[in-house]
Formats: structure tokens, sequence, C-alpha cells
């Protein structure tokens, strides 16, 4: 027989997530989540289904105050939504999952979902498509993607104007010192509806390329255009995963933001990465290059008419080039 708990004090929160949560992705990591939680200090609600002191179940929330609802641990938010993805819906079966949920105090909304095995998220209606390149698909090399995903007149075209700015650009890699110019970047972009415009959201990503830079997962990428930084990206490499976390580019400069892109794969390819995740975001270049989409998934009960500002605007804010 199951017993349900909620715990609201963080260290112990802590102890259940390690428990329960296998670290497969950076985003499965306390020390990853902290990072926003240090800034956001929102009060954690964690419901927990255990037996013979193990942990069978867990569902790690926060009180998001403004929205007034419970979200995904650690309730990091622009606009009212959560921003990290691939969270996890840990139980064993969906009774188990129904008694977790059945304890939350209040309304929730729980986003980018990854499928649960365990068929717990079958009745979960998607949120975003996220977009994935895979190297070993194409032999870890890039010439057999051009030739496979693209007909031979469409690659040309898009390597000849690659090709064209390539000889005008250089690159600086794995400077840290380039998180501000992202910053700057996005914020020239976007104004108020960048995610940086917060000053916690940003410092929380801040403190989060700090950890990755001490952990060896830290990735950062600047394309320089007479010696100026005219796009940069923040990735994180983990479990042989890299992940494209956040950009920004210069919008007067055409042609930076897919040309770093096509870097970021041609980087995986040479790396032999298993995967690139470029996230969730409807932006044309990721259908343009045939990435391989995948759904994350939503659990709410709050209704449509009720939800806050529209996400596709601030996700966009963050990542989009």
């Amino acid at each position: 027989m199951y017993r349900y708990r909620v715990i609201t004090d963080l260290d112990a929160c802590r102890d259940l997530w390690q428990r329960a949560v296998v670290q497969e992705s950076f985003t499965d990591r306390w020390d990853v989540r902290m990072c926003f939680q240090r800034h956001f200090q929102r009060a954690p609600l964690f419901i927990a289904a255990e037996e013979d002191s193990l942990v069978r179940g867990l569902l790690p929330l926060s009180w998001i105050a403004e929205g007034g609802c419970y979200g995904y641990f650690p309730g990091e938010t622009w606009g009212g939504k959560t921003w990290l993805e691939q969270n996890r819906l840990i139980a064993g079966d969906e009774a188990m999952l129904e008694g977790l949920l059945a304890l939350c105090p209040g309304p929730r909304h729980l986003r980018y979902l990854l499928p649960a095995g365990n068929g717990a998220t079958d009745r979960c209606e998607i949120d975003e498509i996220g977009y994935l390149f895979e190297p070993p698909r194409y032999g870890y090399d890039m010439e057999n993607y051009w030739g496979g995903e693209f007909s031979h007149k469409s690659a040309k075209r898009i390597r000849r104007e690659l090709d064209a700015f390539e000889q005008r650009v250089t690159w600086r890699l794995d400077d840290a010192a380039d998180f501000d110019r992202m910053v700057e970047l996005n914020l020239a972009a976007f104004g108020e509806r960048s995610y940086f415009a917060d000053g916690r959201f940003r410092e929380g990503f801040r403190s989060l390329m700090e950890l990755a830079r001490a952990n060896g997962w830290l990735r950062m990428t600047a394309l320089l255009v007479d010696g100026q930084a005219a796009a940069v990206d923040m990735g994180i490499v983990y479990n042989n995963h890299y992940t494209l976390v956040a950009g920004g580019a210069d919008r007067c400069v055409q042609g930076a933001a897919k040309l770093i892109n096509v870097y970021h794969m041609r980087r995986g390819c040479r790396e032999r990465f298993d995967r690139l995740d470029f996230l969730c975001g409807d932006f044309s270049w990721k259908t343009l290059f045939h990435l391989t989409p995948r759904p994350l998934y939503l659990l709410s009960n709050i209704p449509h008419h009720a939800e806050h500002a529209c996400h596709e605007e601030s996700r966009s804010a963050a990542c989009a080039k």
C-alpha cells in the first residue's frame, strides 16, 4: 500500500527529488533546478507516493503566486508560463498519478512533459513541439544530411548562401564572457518581450551558465563579424546530448541566425553527439531544415480561456534569432 504525503521543506524536497528522478537530462538535476529557485524563491510543494521507504511517485510543484496556480518545480516563469523542458510525471500507473494529483491543493498547469512510459501522459494534450537533430541518423556526416533531407537544387542554394556569408565571419567558442553579449542581443531584438527583461530569469540563466561552466557542460558559440559578436548561443552538453538553451542575434546582420544554427549541427556531427535539442518554439527554420519534431505534453485543470499570456511570444523572446 502506498503512503502519500505532502512536503514543503526545501531540503526534504531535494531528498525526494534525488531519490526519484533519473538524471538523464541536465534538467533532471536538482542543482540545475536550484539555479532558478534561488532567484524566483517559489514556495515548493512536493507530493510523494512511497512504499517501503522507496519513492514510487513524485509530483514536484511550485506555487506561482502571480498566476494563481501550481507549476512544475521550480516555477521559473515569464508571462505566467514556465520554461524548463523535459519535465517528468513520475508515477507507477495512472491510479497513482490520480492519487498524487488529488493532493494538489489548487489549480495546476504542468508544461513540457516528456511522454510517460506508463501511459500517464496519454490523456494529456500536446503542449508544444520540440525539434531535434540526430547526428547518428546521418552517420555523423553533414554531407549525408544535405543529400538525404534536401533536393540537390535546394541544398546547393542554401549551402551557397551560407558559404558566401561564412567568408565574412570568425568564430569564438566557449567563452563565458559572451553571456552578457547574448543577453544584450536578445534584449535589443525583443525588448520587454525578452525573458531576459525579467531580472530573476536573467540571473537564473547566469547561475545556470556558471554551473555548466564549472562542470564542463557549457558550450558558448559566438559568430563574429568584423570582430563584433553578431550572434551568440548558449548550449549545454550532458550525457552526450547537446541542448541549445538560449541565444541572441543582431537582426541587422542577415544570415547570422541561420549560419550559427548550421554550425551547431556541424559541431554535433564532429563531436559525435547523440542528439541536438533546439527546444520548442515555432520558428520556420526548424521545419525548413527538416529537424525531427518531438511533442511535449501539458497537464492542466485551468480552462483554456483562463490561461495566461501567449506562450509563443514569450518562448520566441528567449530563444529566437
